[in-house]
């Protein structure tokens, strides 16, 4: 009997420490894929910002163009 108590506790504690590596790399991948979430969005307001500047350089160029010929 007393085999068998300590299989149960050994095989207990292996299945409780698989289940919390499970979980770490459960709340590691939905971190990874929280960041990757961040660095699209980044990105993206990037070449947002990028095409606001080119477009108001181009605007002030056209206004200064303007100017000249009046």
């Amino acid at each position: 009997m007393s085999f068998l108590v300590k299989t149960a506790g050994w095989l207990g504690s292996v299945l409780a420490i698989l289940a919390l590596i499970i979980a770490l790399l459960k709340q590691v991948i939905g971190f990874i894929g929280f960041l990757t979430m961040v660095i699209k969005i980044g990105i993206v307001l990037l070449f947002i910002l990028l095409f606001v500047g080119v477009a108001a350089l181009v605007f002030k160029a056209w206004q200064s163009g303007q100017r000249r010929k009046e």
